[in-house]
């Protein structure tokens, strides 16, 4: 049976997972190259240290963890930096503290089918209050209105039209699937965690258009996005890596960020895969 992790190793991972994603360039994104006037570096990693601690307490509920952490997050900073960061870690944490045995994508996959409609209705409140950008109104389910139906059900409703309802409803499948994967590959052929983690990030950008991008633009953006990712993510494998490429990922960035467009899905995205590669290391470790 595979033990436990203790509440502090959890959250020592979590943290360690935002301050990385931090160090890495990421067109459109927030990362420590460039100075964004719209998003502060501080505001980031004080929302990781804040977190932290409530997302990874045992007991609690994985809604529980969403909501409290959300609402940690905003006492601290004021505003929204880390909800998609928070609804995907806190399943992630959960399984990570569960001694009921098998690896944790297979504990996380129970967690998963045990989510309530009480884990509805804390993430609903928890995305109303973070507010988050191009979010909008559904025709069911609606975050405006009481849940009646599961969390995971209500991400199944939504997986559509966001990323991250898509892999609650698929056991987290671009985390285990795309983004463990490349890590893996990256840091066996780069010795530097941000490059390995860039290089994640463009895999996430590549793969599907992103949906924040595609929430608050439309389609085409996100489309066209895509596709400039791809065609660097192409020229990353005939260069010896990410550093050989940092002009034209910063040039990529500034264009990303004189449109307003903020890939945040696939930031998202490459943080939870940060957390469960820590994760699974510390329990191979115990």
């Amino acid at each position: 049976m595979t033990r436990p992790l203790t509440a502090d190793q959890v959250a020592q991972a979590f943290r360690d997972a935002c301050l990385a994603e931090l160090d890495a360039l990421k067109p459109g994104n927030v990362h420590r190259f460039c100075v964004d006037p719209r998003m502060s570096i501080a505001d980031f990693e004080t929302s990781a240290r804040v977190a932290a601690p409530v997302l990874a307490s045992a007991g609690l509920s994985v809604g529980a963890r969403i909501r409290r952490s959300v609402e940690a997050t905003i006492d601290a900073v004021g505003h929204n930096t880390n909800l998609g960061i928070i609804l995907l870690s806190a399943p992630l944490a959960a399984a990570a503290l569960d001694a009921s045995g098998g690896d944790l994508r297979r504990r996380l996959g129970r967690i998963l089918a045990g989510l309530s409609v009480e884990d509805a209705r804390e993430t609903y409140a928890a995305i109303r209050h973070a507010n988050p950008g191009g979010l909008g109104e559904a025709p069911d389910h609606d975050v405006g209105s009481e849940p009646t139906i599961s969390l995971l059900e209500a991400m199944w409703a939504a997986k559509g039209h966001d990323r991250i309802a898509w892999n609650y409803a698929h056991n987290f499948a671009n985390i285990f699937e795309l983004g463990l994967p490349r890590l893996q590959h990256a840091t066996a052929q780069w010795p530097s965690l941000p490059f390995a983690t860039t290089f994640v990030y463009l895999g996430f950008l590549s793969a599907t258009p992103d949906t924040l991008i595609e929430r608050k633009f439309g389609t085409a953006q996100a489309t066209e996005v895509q596709q400039v990712a791809q065609a660097l993510e192409a020229r990353l494998f005939e260069r010896q890596g990410p550093e050989a490429l940092e002009p034209d990922l910063m040039a990529f960035d500034r264009a990303l960020k004189e449109r307003g467009l903020n890939p945040g899905t696939s930031a998202d995205l490459t943080v939870a895969t940060l957390f469960a590669a820590s994760l699974q290391a510390l329990e191979t470790r115990s």
